[in-house]
């Protein structure tokens, strides 16, 4: 079974505590149904830095990337299927990889 990235792209932070707590359990509930499907539940990120070969820079804000979660997936469909259900799509884009080998 392959491994898939989701990345968590922009988002808007929630209006109000409650509405944060709210969110939170919609996550947590989503990620308890994934069950053995879920590899790293959700990492959130910090600003980003962009380096090139001339120099460092601050992130492209126009799509920053906020966070990611990692999930075990039979095809590129069911990782898309799984990330669908994700209640981040409230509040953001997501965009789904594989994780190749080396």
């Amino acid at each position: 079974m392959a491994q898939y990235i989701i990345f968590y792209i922009g988002g808007k932070p929630p209006e109000s505590p409650e509405a944060g707590a709210r969110h939170r359990e919609k996550w947590k509930a989503w990620i308890d149904g994934l069950g053995d499907a879920v590899v790293n539940p959700g990492t959130p990120l910090g600003k980003s830095k962009t380096i090139t070969p001339d120099g460092v820079s601050d992130g492209d804000g126009s799509k920053p990337l906020t966070g990611y979660a990692i999930v075990k997936a039979d095809s590129m469909d069911a990782a898309i299927e799984i990330a669908q259900g994700d209640p981040f799509l409230a509040m953001g884009t997501l965009e789904v990889a594989e994780i190749k080998e080396m």
